[in-house]
Formats: C-alpha cells, sequence, structure tokens
C-alpha cells in the first residue's frame, strides 16, 4: 500500500481561496470562492442552506449526506435535529426530533428505498430511519448482547452490501462492532494504540468499493491517517497518514474526500496520494476551534471540517464542526 505523505505538502499547494469574501449572515451575499485545481476546481455557493427565519442551524458536530433524489440530509445538535434542503439550498423540512445529535450517518438503498443510519452520540445508540424520520431499527436492541468496551462514545456508522453494520466507539473504548442486519453482535475489533488494527479515535466508518471486495475505511483521527480492514476487521493497510486529524470520508469514483478537522478538506487518489486541498484555512487560531463566530467567517477558507459527502454530480457538501452551525456547498467547474 503506497502511504500518501499529506503532512509533508505545504499549506496551499493545490488550495486557490479568495479570503476576502466573507460569508456572515447579515451582510451582502458575496461572490463565489474558488477552491481546488485543474480537474478538482469548485466554486462556494454563497448562503447555501440558510434557514427561512433566519435562525442558527447549530450547534453542529454531525454529517451531510446526499440523497439519490438531490435532496440534502444535514445533522445537528439543535432541536432541528435533522434539516432537510434541496440541492439549491432550499429549506424543506426538518425530520426524527428524537435522533437530536445524529453524530455520523450513512445512506443505503434497501428494497429500492433510501434509508439513513445514524450515530446518536448522547444516547450512545444506532438507529436506522427512513427519509420522513421514521425509526426502523435500534441498536443497542434485545437481539445485541454484550458489546466489548460498551456504547460509550459512539462516533461513526456505516452498512455493508451484505446488510451487516459497523459501528465505532471512538470517544470511547475504540472498538469497532460488527452486527448483522437485525443489530446483533457479530464481532469487535481494535482497541486503543497506534499499531496495526489499533485506533486513537477510531472517528469515521465507510465501505470502499475500489480494490474488489468490499472494505472498511476507518477515519482514525488522532493516528492522523486513514486505515483498511476486510468485514471481518483483519487490518490491510494505512491507506493515508499525515493528515490534520481526519474526522470522515466519502468516495466518489477512484477518489475520497477527507474531512479534516484541522480546517481544510483533502482529496485523494485510489492509492491515497493527495490531489487536492480545498479550503486550507492560513489562520491555525481557527482550525478545529468549535468557537469561531459568523463573522469570521471567509467563504471558501473552512475552520473545522467534520463532515461531508459527494453528490451525484461530484458537488461536495461540508459541515464545520461549530457552535453556530455550518454548512458550505463546493459546487464542481
Amino acid at each position: 500500500m503506497k502511504y500518501a505523505l499529506i503532512g509533508l505538502l505545504g499549506l496551499g499547494m493545490f488550495a486557490a481561496a479568495h479570503p476576502d469574501h466573507g460569508t456572515a449572515p447579515g451582510k451582502d451575499v458575496p461572490h463565489p470562492a474558488t477552491v481546488g485545481n485543474g480537474a478538482w476546481t469548485f466554486e462556494t455557493v454563497p448562503g447555501w442552506g440558510k434557514l427561512p427565519d433566519g435562525k442558527n442551524l447549530g450547534p453542529t458536530h454531525g454529517s451531510v449526506l446526499s440523497g439519490a433524489d438531490g435532496r440534502v440530509y444535514f445533522s445537528t445538535d439543535a432541536a432541528m435535529s435533522i434539516i432537510v434542503y434541496e440541492a439549491d439550498g432550499k429549506f424543506v423540512k426538518t425530520i426524527a426530533p428524537e435522533c437530536v445529535g445524529f453524530h455520523a450517518m450513512a445512506l443505503r438503498t434497501e428494497n429500492g428505498k433510501e434509508v439513513i443510519y445514524g450515530a446518536q452520540l448522547a444516547k450512545g445508540r444506532v438507529c436506522k430511519i427512513d427519509t420522513e424520520g421514521k425509526i426502523l431499527l435500534e441498536i443497542p436492541n434485545a437481539n445485541t448482547g454484550e458489546v466489548q468496551g460498551g456504547w460509550n462514545g459512539l462516533t461513526a456508522v456505516t452498512a455493508a452490501p451484505d446488510g451487516s453494520i459497523f459501528a465505532s466507539t471512538g470517544y470511547g473504548a475504540q472498538f469497532v462492532h460488527k452486527f448483522d442486519a437485525t443489530g446483533k453482535l457479530i464481532k469487535s475489533f481494535g482497541g486503543k494504540g497506534a499499531g496495526d488494527g489499533q485506533f486513537n479515535t477510531c472517528h469515521g466508518l465507510a465501505i470502499d468499493n475500489r480494490f474488489g471486495e468490499p472494505r472498511l475505511l476507518v477515519a482514525d483521527r488522532e493516528n492522523r491517517r486513514l486505515v483498511h480492514t476486510d468485514l471481518e476487521g483483519k487490518f490491510i493497510g494505512v491507506y493515508a497518514k499525515g493528515l490534520r486529524r481526519p474526522c470522515m470520508v466519502d468516495i466518489m469514483g477512484d477518489h475520497c474526500a477527507v474531512a479534516e478537522l484541522e480546517a481544510r478538506v483533502t482529496l485523494l487518489d485510489k492509492e491515497g496520494n493527495p490531489v487536492a486541498f480545498l479550503g486550507d484555512n492560513p489562520v491555525q487560531g481557527q482550525w478545529a476551534n468549535f468557537g469561531v463566530p459568523p463573522v469570521e467567517w471567509k467563504d471558501g477558507i473552512f475552520t473545522a471540517p467534520h463532515g461531508l459527502c459527494f453528490d451525484q454530480k461530484g458537488n461536495i457538501y461540508v459541515q464545520d464542526w461549530n457552535s453556530t452551525g455550518r454548512v458550505t456547498k463546493l459546487l464542481k467547474k
């Protein structure tokens, strides 16, 4: 496996942005900012996702999904829970009030319909809901059994092609747990450390279908790396290292987008090499800073990317970890 020595590459090597364009509420809508390079050039969509009543979105400590119909699902720690938008940023509705605080989400099509899996940090449970917010499954349940290390610190969830479900306790005992489609525990793997098969804040999970047999891709945040295991939990290798505290990932085609808490989104090729850095913030005091107020936001510059996703057109949605709540749409050029 070829390692990506991302940390050795200079700030903004591939990034182009216009930090003088602010997006604070109450100001004139700015011109789009351009980020990225070459085939990976994007423009921001200023004002995307503002609520019709002018309320704040946040606090945000979650993720974002794009459905097959283009609708966008954005989780918050506020009473609104999950906010649904059209692709153009128009507010549609809120759903699943009992699922406030989905720290991570994953989308899967089952029986011809899309469902959302969410890791609810505050309640220590995984929920599967439909796109109207109805709860279809909870884990733990009567089938689950005892989970090694407990449920404290639930950070991520994803579902494999065979219906098995993976959840991580990256703020807790550092295990990834595998369940069947009913929520019965199959096995646990991981544990805290920096060695092969160990994690230090296993913060994000994704199924990676780029290498033949499906793999699990783990954002091992405080080890600053992404690692692959097979679906039985066997360590395969490090996909990329030297990252700036990777939180979550999304995959489109041969490429992977990484939300890095230290104020950057990185795009990687199939071998784990960086092809673009997006929204790199030159102000290190804003990196991984939950409290950056809207008046200090710069269009095209991130502060603490926590969740992200591609849509079917290759556009990227990014959620910053932020006390007020922030979402950015990057339009593929």
